[in-house]
Parts: C-alpha cells; sequence; structure tokens
C-alpha cells in the first residue's frame, strides 16, 4: 500500500514562488490582489512570497495601479529583468548574427559579424545539414580567417552585452547546422561546415559563468514557431524550413523531438520522385532538397520566365518567390506548391501531425497565397487532413527562438522547478 506524499513547506513555497514569478513573466507587473485571484492563495501567503521574491532580487516594486488608490493595495510587483542577461546566435557560413536580452527575453541589442569569402562559401539561410551538405559550404580559408571571425564573434557578444548594461551573459543559447547529439550537446559537423563553427562553440563555452546551449538551427526556428508564431497553440505540428536548403522541425505533444542522433528533420535526404537520381550518405543531390531548394526554386523561376534581383541580403529565390506572388504567376505558384507537397506528404502519412508550417525566407515570402495552393496539393496525396500555414517568424526564426530556449534555461536555474 502507497501512502500520499504531502508537500512540506520548503517545497509547497517553491511551487508558489514559481507560479507568482510565471504570471509576472506573463502578465507584466501585477498587485498582490491580482496575484491572490490569480492564484487562489491567501493574503498571507502572496505577503511572504512577494517579500522573498523581492529579498531574492526577482521581484521588485514597478509602480502602482492606476485603477486603485494608493496605498500597499496599489503597488505593482514586477519582474527584475535585468536580474540577468540572455544571449541568442544564428551561426551561417556567412558569419553570424547575435542579440541580447534580458530575463523577459525582451530584446536589448543586436549585432552581425560577417565571415570573408575565405571562411564562407555563401549560404543565404538556415538549412539542414543536408542543404549545406549538397551546397558544398566548406570553409576555404585557412585556419587563421575562421580563428579571427571566433575572436571577432566573442568580442562583438561581449561589447554588444555591455553596451546594454549587462556585465556577464547568464545563459547563451546557439543555434547551428549539423546534428546536435541529444544526450553529449555535442555538434556532429561531418566535415561539410566551415572549421570555426566548432571554434566559436568552444570559444563559447570557454568562458566561465555563462552556460551555453547548442541546438539545431531549423529547430529553433521550430521552437519560435511554436511560441509566438503561425503554430502558436498547437500541441502537433512540422515546420518545413525553406531557405538556402531544406531542413525540417517536429513537434509532437507539445514537444521538439529530436531523434536518437538529433537528425529528425534532415528532409534533404528524403527520397523523392521527379529528380535525376537518388540521395546518399554524404550528399543530398537526387532527395527533396534538388525539388525545393533556394537553386531549384530559381531555376523553376527561370522556365517560367521569372527573374528577380534580390533586394539587399534577400535570397534570389526569396527574390522570384516574392514576384510570382505579386504578378500572379499561377502556373509557377502552382508547380512550386507541388513540390513542397511532395516532401510534406511524406512527413505527414509517418508522423499525422495536423499542421504544416512553411517557414524561412522562402515561407515567408510565399505567405498564405503558397500555403493555400500546397495544402490543396498535399490533400491529393495523404489521405490525413493537414492544415498548411505560412511561417510568421520569418529569417529572424532561428535567432527568436534562440533567445526562447536561453530564457526557458536562465528562468529554471534562477526561479527554481521544471
Amino acid at each position: 500500500m502507497t501512502t500520499a506524499r504531502t508537500a512540506t513547506p520548503s517545497t509547497a513555497r517553491a511551487i508558489n514562488d514559481r507560479l507568482a514569478l510565471d504570471l509576472l513573466l506573463e502578465r507584466g507587473p501585477l498587485t498582490a490582489s491580482d496575484l491572490r485571484t490569480l492564484t487562489g492563495l491567501s493574503r498571507p501567503t502572496v505577503a511572504d512570497l512577494l517579500e522573498r521574491l523581492q529579498r531574492s532580487g526577482l521581484v521588485a516594486q514597478a509602480g502602482e495601479s492606476a485603477a486603485l488608490r494608493r496605498g500597499p493595495n496599489a503597488r505593482l510587483y514586477g519582474l527584475v529583468a535585468d536580474r540577468a542577461h540572455l544571449a541568442g546566435i544564428d551561426i551561417r557560413a556567412t558569419g553570424v548574427s547575435l542579440v541580447v536580452a534580458d530575463l523577459t527575453g525582451q530584446t536589448l541589442g543586436t549585432a552581425t559579424v560577417a565571415a570573408t569569402a575565405r571562411t564562407s562559401a555563401g549560404a543565404d539561410g538556415p538549412a539542414s545539414t543536408s542543404a549545406r551538405a549538397e551546397a558544398g559550404e566548406v570553409a576555404e580559408g585557412g585556419a587563421g580567417d575562421g580563428d579571427l571571425l571566433v575572436e571577432r564573434t566573442v568580442e562583438t557578444l561581449l561589447a554588444t552585452a555591455a553596451e546594454v548594461g549587462a556585465r556577464e551573459l547568464h545563459t547563451v543559447a546557439v543555434g547551428a547546422p549539423g546534428l546536435v547529439d541529444p544526450v553529449s550537446g555535442s555538434l556532429n559537423n561531418s566535415g561539410k561546415l566551415p572549421e570555426w563553427h566548432g571554434k566559436l562553440l568552444a570559444a563559447l563555452r570557454a568562458r566561465p559563468g555563462t552556460e551555453v546551449i547548442l541546438e539545431n538551427e531549423v529547430n529553433l526556428a521550430g521552437i519560435a514557431e511554436h511560441r509566438i508564431g503561425a503554430a502558436r497553440g498547437r500541441k502537433d505540428f512540422a515546420l518545413i524550413w525553406l531557405g538556402h536548403g531544406i531542413g525540417a522541425s517536429v513537434v509532437l505533444d507539445g514537444r521538439l523531438r529530436r531523434g536518437a542522433s538529433g537528425g529528425t528533420g534532415e528532409i534533404g535526404f528524403l527520397p523523392v520522385p521527379g529528380t535525376s537520381g537518388l540521395p546518399d550518405a554524404t550528399r543530398c543531390d537526387g532527395g527533396f532538397h534538388s525539388l525545393a531548394s533556394s537553386a531549384a526554386i530559381c531555376e523553376l523561376g527561370a522556365r517560367h520566365g521569372l527573374t528577380a534581383e534580390p533586394d539587399g541580403s534577400e535570397p534570389g529565390a526569396e527574390a522570384v518567390v516574392r514576384l510570382a506572388v505579386r504578378s500572379g504567376a499561377d502556373d509557377f505558384l502552382d508547380e512550386l506548391a507541388g513540390r513542397i507537397a511532395v516532401g510534406a506528404s511524406a512527413i505527414c502519412v509517418v508522423l499525422d501531425p495536423g499542421c504544416v508550417v512553411l517557414g524561412g525566407e522562402i515561407g515567408q515570402a510565399g505567405g498564405p497565397e503558397l500555403a493555400a495552393r500546397v495544402e490543396r496539393q498535399l490533400a491529393r496525396l495523404s489521405p490525413l487532413a493537414t492544415e498548411v500555414r505560412a511561417g510568421t517568424a520569418g529569417g529572424g526564426a532561428v535567432l527568436a527562438g534562440a533567445v526562447l530556449t536561453a530564457g526557458d534555461a536562465a528562468r529554471r536555474e534562477l526561479f527554481g522547478g521544471e
């Protein structure tokens, strides 16, 4: 016979504190009365937890409520946003983008560090390992070029943090192409990516007092679409990243799924009809990448008489898709949608996510118009009802997902609990 366990006073206090902190994070400053209403806790319990949280430096008075008369009941309490600082980093073959944020996830500063031609092979967006490998994005410069880029990136990160008043960074989340081992957290480069990627991770991890979290970049994009983007509120969905290359992330039962080796979503290697051959273990020529990568979309556009000059850093395929939507190029959009639906169908008939989000720069460029066409084509290929949505987090989804991930980790440590 088992006996029900009763929470100890210290455990109950920790649970109540975490509940209050989560409410302050979600809703912003609240009065003690608000907290009593939202938590169901007694007046003395709320008073005690507010005193504890103020002593810990996590909560401070943040003015008074305009809806209440002056006095103790009108005092607003809010999270101390600068109690800890976070950073998100997006590593691409062309360089690094980074953002520094406070404990609430509010962006405080951003920066980019461009790679030289010798350390970059010209990628223009996040992609799976397969996409990077197929594109041949191997660093061509010597070790000195990569070392200099690593040094400049770390210096830029620290300078950006200092400019916004962050003396140290509590947690840094890094999005990188490649397989991230779900147990060890190590990056499996497999020799297809610039050497400086691994060196940058080592340099960040060498800094004392900062936790560094590594995640596959498309997985971070999926986290962003799930938490703040097109898949918000859904327990199940799959993101297909359409950028320079092809990748996917999968969320089932509200949890990101990485697979045994971190390889969930390597759909560039997916064998599909309509290509000239089959992919192999090292190259995804003949796989889904050959149908829907940036280069493939540009070739398809040219065949339909669609050419567009990129605007600034905008990838060529993104410009072509925007032009097609703007000009009503139905034949091109239908053929592109058919290609995307082939890959989406393979995901759907195995996982049945119920929703597919078209992410990345190209997914965002196609918008609802392309998503609707993919949904119609997908309905012809799969017996499972699946909604297709355009991603809303766009090309910045990797950084957004990195900040969310860093914030979750920092708050777990500072707030306690899971």
